[in-house]
């Protein structure tokens, strides 16, 4: 029998890297029947918008596996074997949308939920989790020890949800959304595959000259890199939201606490107690709706309404606001009770809460 042998227990080790993603990278029936099955499961999951289902097709996808491979054969510079990985790959896509579109057809949903629609809008904090997860994924690879926290990437980075969403939406005609849950993918596969490039690269010094030295690396690199454009856009326009929307969160409180404070209609009256407000802001002017229980279904009056109104709209200008109250009338039960004197008296009464200087209160 003729045995090779290879020199350092390193170079055995990485001999057996290689034959592991080299077996990684192969089209075969395992692949097959699991790209299947998570399809499926993720197809149905996000139709029926249940985050456990879908979060248990990330763990049954096989895709991380020729991802890996192909960051390892771009380091190794070995082109026959990355585009091995690659058709892998592009063909467990295909039969993942293709497998999508069907079950769009079949189901035909007017409308999709949440699990569907928040796969639409990537953004850069997207990009920042799937190059944390390549390197930490190819960190697992390398050292065994490591290997329990693969199904946890797995989830944390997912790749085949995305492309259902995208077979879905395609179903359905929705073409912009689609394009959303493509580039969701591209951004999680790049992400992934330079991120293990770059674990690989710190992690094993044979390989670390040749990071920026691969054409194959540097296209990679250039093209996650030019992601940046369109989800560095989608990640301002979500952080211009979040600010929006505290300042609205904010200035609702505002209101609130001066209609409590500062207004005896919604503030002092015993017969009208506040429960809360809500402003609807896609109306114009936005629109306030104060909730309130009564004793006497006869208030607030009108006048007293639009004095509040009044009142808001002076301390909130120039900005403008619309009222309106929601009353619910309530009757109180009980038989008259004599007070108590006052050295019995648990807790003195409540003083008047003070008007703000030069602002006079409305009626």
């Amino acid at each position: 029998m003729l045995t090779v042998s290879l020199g350092t227990p390193d170079d055995a080790r990485l001999e057996a890297l290689r034959q592991e993603f080299e077996h990684e990278a192969s089209f075969n029936l395992v692949f097959v029947v699991l790209t299947v099955g998570a399809t499926l499961i993720a197809s149905l999951g996000l139709l029926a918008n249940s985050p456990g289902v879908v979060i248990g097709a990330m763990v049954v996808a096989p895709w991380i596996l020729p991802l890996q491979a192909m960051a390892f054969e771009i380091l190794r510079g070995r082109l026959p074997m990355f585009l091995r990985a690659l058709r892998t790959l592009l063909l467990g896509v295909v039969i993942c949308v293709l497998l999508a579109m069907g079950v769009g057809h079949l189901v035909a949903f007017p409308s999709f939920g949440s699990e569907v629609m928040n796969r639409t809008s990537p953004n850069l904090l997207d990009l920042g989790v799937a190059l944390v997860a390549g390197a930490v994924a190819m960190f697992a690879k390398l050292r065994k020890d490591a290997i329990s926290a693969l199904a946890g990437l797995a989830i944390a980075v997912a790749l085949v949800p995305p492309m259902c969403v995208v077979g879905i939406l395609l179903a359905s005609s929705y073409w912009a959304q689609a394009y959303g849950a493509l580039l969701l993918f591209t951004t999680n596969l790049l992400g992934i595959m330079v991120g293990a490039m770059a674990a690989l690269a710190t992690l094993e010094r044979v390989y670390r000259r040749r990071l920026f030295h691969s054409r194959l690396g540097l296209t990679s690199v250039a093209l996650t890199a030019l992601l940046v454009i369109p989800l560095g856009t989608s990640f301002f326009r979500l952080v211009d939201r979040y600010r929006l929307e505290t300042k609205a969160q904010q200035l609702e409180t505002v209101i609130e606490q001066q209609l409590r404070s500062s207004t005896i209609t919604l503030g002092a009256d015993p017969a009208i107690d506040m429960v809360g407000i809500s402003i609807d802001w896609q109306k114009n002017p936005p629109l306030i709706r104060a909730q309130v229980r009564v004793t006497d279904p006869a208030l607030p009056t009108s006048a007293q309404v639009a004095a509040v109104q009044d009142f808001i709209n002076r301390n909130q200008a120039p900005l403008r606001f619309r009222l309106v109250v929601q009353r619910s009338a309530v009757d109180l039960i009980g038989p008259e009770t004599a007070p108590n004197p006052p050295e019995l008296e648990v807790l003195p009464p409540p003083a008047l809460p003070p008007l703000p200087a030069g602002q006079p209160a409305e009626e």
